[in-house]
C-alpha cells in the first residue's frame, strides 16, 4: 500500500457513452479486485442512476451526502466519503439529484474542473488512496468532462457485440478535446472487452476487430459473459465477494493485475 502523504492517487475514469457495456460492473469489480490486493481504493459514482452505489451496498437512505453535493455545493470530502462492505474500498455515492447538475453548473466559470479541484486537493492526497475510479454516466456530458479533467486516464469497457466500435470515435474525440483544453496529460488507460463469449463467433470477430484498430490499447484480459457477474449487484456485492471463484471474479482479478503491470512499465500512447 502507498504511504500516506507521499503519493498522489491514480485517478481513472471508466467511460463509454453507450449504455449496457459493463461500465458500472467494471468499476465495481475492478475496484474490489484492487482493494483485495491491499490497495486503498475510492469509487466516485458520477452516474445519476447510482448503480455503483447500489452495487457496493450503499442503500438509498444512506446517501445523505453525494457527488451532487461535492460538485454543486463544493462540500468537504470528509463528509462525502463512505466505507463499503469491502475492506479498503470506499465510495462517494450518487442519487438522481445528479441528473440536474449539468444545468445547475452551467453558469459556473469553473464548471469543468470542479471534480479536479476536490480530487487533486491536499486533503484527498492525505487520505492515502492508491486508486480513484470514477463511474461516468453513459453520455458525453459535463459530468463526464469533469471526470476526464480530473483523471490521469480513461478506461473504456467495450461490449463484445455487434456495433461495439460504433461511437468509440466520438469518445476518443472528447478525450482529445479535453487534452487540448484542460488536461494535457490525460491518456487512454486501455480498452477492455466485456460480456465476452468465446463460443460465440461474433465475440471473436469483435475481439479481432478491436485489436486490429486499437492495437496494444486493448487489454489481453477479457471479461466473460458470466451469470455470477450479473447476479452480484442484486445482492449489493462485487462478484469477488458474491462468488470469489467464479470466472467473472477471476477475470477482474486478472484485469487488475494486468493494469497494475502496465503502470509499472512505459505509458501506452492513445
Amino acid at each position: 500500500m502507498s504511504d500516506v502523504n507521499t503519493k498522489k492517487p491514480r485517478i481513472i475514469s471508466i467511460a463509454n457513452q453507450k449504455g449496457g457495456v459493463g461500465k458500472t460492473t467494471t468499476t465495481i469489480n475492478l475496484a474490489a479486485a484492487l482493494a483485495e490486493t491491499d490497495l486503498k481504493v475510492l469509487v466516485i459514482d458520477l452516474d445519476p442512476q447510482g448503480n455503483a452505489s447500489t452495487g457496493l451496498g450503499v442503500s438509498g437512505t444512506s446517501r445523505k451526502i453525494t457527488t451532487y453535493d461535492l460538485l454543486v455545493d463544493e462540500i468537504n470530502l470528509d463528509e462525502a466519503i463512505q466505507n463499503t462492505g469491502t475492506s479498503n474500498l470506499s465510495i462517494i455515492p450518487a442519487t438522481t439529484d445528479l441528473s440536474s447538475a449539468d444545468m445547475e453548473l452551467f453558469n459556473n466559470d469553473n464548471r469543468s474542473s470542479l471534480l479536479k479541484t476536490s480530487l487533486r486537493s491536499a486533503s484527498m492526497i492525505n487520505k492515502g488512496f492508491d486508486y480513484i475510479l470514477i463511474d461516468c454516466p453513459p453520455s458525453l456530458s459535463l459530468l463526464t468532462v469533469n471526470a476526464m479533467v480530473a483523471s490521469d486516464s480513461v478506461l473504456v469497457p467495450l461490449q463484445s457485440e455487434f456495433f461495439a466500435l460504433e461511437g468509440l470515435s466520438q469518445l476518443m474525440l472528447t478525450i482529445r478535446e479535453v487534452r487540448q483544453t484542460a488536461n494535457p496529460d490525460l491518456r487512454i488507460e486501455g480498452v477492455v472487452l466485456t460480456m465476452y463469449d468465446q463460443r460465440n463467433n461474433l465475440s471473436q470477430m469483435v475481439d479481432e476487430d478491436a485489436r486490429e484498430h486499437l492495437g496494444e490499447l486493448v487489454f489481453d484480459t477479457r471479461i466473460p459473459r458470466n451469470v455470477r457477474v450479473s447476479e452480484a449487484p442484486s445482492f449489493a456485492q462485487p462478484v469477488l465477494a458474491y462468488d470469489s471463484n467464479s470466472k467473472g471474479a477471476m477475470a477482474y482479478r486478472e484485469l487488475a493485475k494486468e493494469m497494475r503491470k502496465r503502470h509499472s512499465g512505459p505509458a501506452l500512447k492513445g
